[in-house]
């Protein structure tokens, strides 16, 4: 980015809440990380509550009114709430459509019937990457483990051998492919076409879960050799069920948000006429939110019923899938309440004058500070809507694809390094029975990889699109 640019950016920018310099900015910053980190690591403290505190500390610290700030951080939360909030709903909605009508199950086997022998770590990657398209990483990791933990006891596979590519798959997808909360909120940060992201983070996952799932679990499986825990196996959502929604049927239903909107951003590259009717027609069909609802309501014919649900189970399924993502809508608004606190106190245009000083590329400012995040809260969410925040100028003079590799980028440094703060670190060592230190050597390094990998081929794919 040109000094030129970075003259013309800073001319259209909102006045900033508060006149202090670069030092004050950044000591309010690493403050107001700090607190966050604190709170949540030290005392406990709900990400919601930590992110909402952190937010008026950044602000007191660089001399804002508090008032302003109080602005800054409402404006945030609701713009982010209203950007995302009816996706995340949606995507859990279709979530628990598809575990409780016994459809995820049916993927499984229907896999599962046609792998086998050497195949089996390829056949976990491609179940967790289609179950993860439409599922929060806890929920999949609770549907994917009885899976997991039956086919390793009864194949007499290594337990890491099958489980590193599961959770490779649901991980790339959680921090790389929309409608995720993660990609959404950093694609709502920067201002990313969400048809561009999806279609460069499908590409960028493919090889990336390739590399972290079949080829690692290998070294994996001889680093840490153990048995699946018996006592581990729960129940799963279809035993109960007299009858399942077909495989076809199934598969379409969570794919069809993909492809409608993969549709609209092709459609967008092909026409390129606004006024044009077909791209009109894919602008509406291929926008988020009606792309999930299509899906949801499609799900209603081609897994609820076919599962028996009467119509009056709908309702309260709607209502069961929606209450377990109250926090993570609360998480995900405080994270905009906190971006729009950076932006309003300046420290948004600081980072962009300090990264063209600097000279280093915007995308690996953006992976590292994710990284540094992730590691201090052991939040991929938290981390991925910090980061966003402080580099979303950066995305200001960028291109369609560079703005959507920005947010890959982001998403990528998010994964870094799971350890001891992060749930996700004891989800898998209890379940899979290890210790801390196999945890580290397996999952934690898992997740490295993915994170390295990907900013890798998000770098290499700036240099040619």
């Amino acid at each position: 980015m040109t000094r030129l640019s970075v003259e013309m950016l800073a001319a259209d920018a909102p006045e900033p809440i508060t006149s202090a310099g670069h030092a004050q900015l950044g000591i309010a910053v690493l403050a107001g990380i700090a607190v966050i980190v604190l709170l949540i690591t030290k005392f406990k403290l709900h990400a919601f509550l930590a992110l909402t505190i952190g937010s008026l500390a950044l602000g007191a610290i660089a001399g804002a009114p508090l008032d302003k700030v109080l602005l800054s951080f409402s404006a945030g939360l609701g713009t982010t709430v209203a950007g995302v909030g009816v996706l995340i709903a949606l995507g859990a909605i279709l979530g628990k459509m598809l575990a409780d009508s016994g459809g995820a199950d049916q993927i499984v086997d229907t896999i599962l019937e046609k792998a086998g022998g050497r195949s089996m770590p390829w056949a976990m990657v491609l179940i967790a990457s289609v179950i993860g398209l439409p599922l929060f990483f806890e929920v999949g990791i609770v549907l994917l483990i009885p899976v997991v933990l039956m086919v390793a006891k009864r194949g007499n596979y290594s337990l890491m051998r099958i489980g590193i590519p599961a959770l490779a798959g649901l991980s790339v997808m959680h921090g790389l492919v929309p409608p995720h909360p993660g990609p959404l909120v950093a694609i709502d940060a920067v201002g990313a076409d969400l048809g561009v992201t999806l279609a460069l983070g499908v590409l960028v996952a493919v090889p990336t879960v390739i590399i972290a799932g079949p080829v690692f679990s290998k070294y994996a499986a001889r680093w840490v050799d153990v048995p699946a825990p018996d006592n581990m196996i729960p129940q799963r959502a279809s035993e109960d069920l007299e009858k399942r929604p077909g495989f076809g049927a199934t598969l379409f239903t969570v794919l069809l948000p993909v492809i409608l909107m993969l549709a609209k951003a092709l459609v967008d590259i092909v026409v390129d006429d606004p006024e044009n009717p077909v791209q009109r027609v894919f602008d509406v069909v291929g926008a988020p939110m009606i792309a999930l609802l299509a899906s949801v309501l499609v799900g209603i014919f081609t897994l609820l019923r076919p599962a028996g649900f009467s119509k009056e189970r709908v309702s309260p399924l709607v209502e069961k899938s929606l209450m377990p993502i109250a926090g993570i809508l609360l998480i995900v608004g405080a994270g905009g309440g906190f971006k729009q606190t950076l932006i309003d106190t300046g420290v948004g245009q600081m980072v962009l004058e300090i990264s063209e000083n600097w000279s280093i590329p915007a995308l690996l400012l953006a992976w590292l500070i994710a990284v540094a995040i992730r590691l201090a809260t052991g939040s991929a969410t938290v981390a991925t809507v910090s980061a966003a925040g402080l580099v979303a100028p950066l995305a200001a003079d960028m291109s369609t694809t560079h703005a959507a590799l920005l947010v890959l980028a982001i998403g990528a440094g998010s994964l870094f390094f799971s350890h001891v703060n992060d749930a996700g670190f004891w989800m898998v060592k209890e379940y899979f029975g290890l210790t801390v230190g196999q945890n580290i050597k397996t999952w934690s390094v898992m997740e490295t990889i993915i994170s390295v990998v990907a900013g890798g081929f998000v770098l290499l794919l700036s240099l040619v699109i």
